[in-house]
Formats: C-alpha cells, structure tokens, sequence
C-alpha cells in the first residue's frame, strides 16, 4: 500500500493510495505506539466472465507504522476520499518549533 509522509506546521499527514477498495473494508487503529491500516480490494468477476489475466492486486493490505513520542495518538482523524486514505496525527504541543532567547551580556566587547 503505498504512502506518503507530510509533515505540517501542527501534524504529520499519511496519505495512502487505495484505489478500488471498499470504504467499509478500511480499519485504522493505534495500540501501543503503533499504528495499524488495513483494507481490502476484491476482484470479483462476473457469472459469464473468465478472468484471462490479473494485474491489480487484490485481497488483504495491512501496514504498520511505530509513532513517535511526539504525536497526539488520542486526537487522530482519518478520512477516505478519491480512493485515497488521509490519517492526520496531530504534533504534541512539545513537539513544535520554538524560537529561544538568546541572552548576553551586552558589556563584553568582541576584539579582532
């Protein structure tokens, strides 16, 4: 199952193509830091059809990803749209960039 890795300002976004996979088929779960995706395309033929050759892959799809400490796990959303799954993991507020003070002592001067 393929899949790209978009980290943005406040989440890091999944996006995983399945194409011709029933939405009802699709599970998202998080157990223990991991995060599991799991689908299923069939390719049924019809009554009168015999199937000569098979390219698209079909039957089962899982695939496992191990979260960072700096993911909110409780707050995940998944939305499934144009054959795409979309997971969005929110960034822990820990997790996002900062900018830090630089403090000096104004008094010392810099010789060359």
């Amino acid at each position: 199952m393929p899949m790209d890795v978009i980290r943005g300002k406040d989440d890091v976004q999944l996006r995983f193509d399945l194409p011709g996979v029933d939405p009802e088929s699709i599970d998202v779960t998080v157990d223990r830091g991991v995060l599991t995706v799991s689908a299923r395309r069939t390719g049924e033929t019809g009554e009168d059809e015999k199937l000569i050759t098979r390219e698209r892959v079909t039957g089962s799809f899982t695939r496992r990803l191990y979260l960072g400490d700096t993911l909110d796990a409780d707050k995940i959303e998944a939305a499934f749209d144009d054959g795409v799954l979309t997971v969005r993991l929110p960034l822990l507020a820990t997790a996002q960039p900062r900018k830090v003070e630089i403090h000096g002592n104004s008094a010392k001067e810099i010789t060359a």
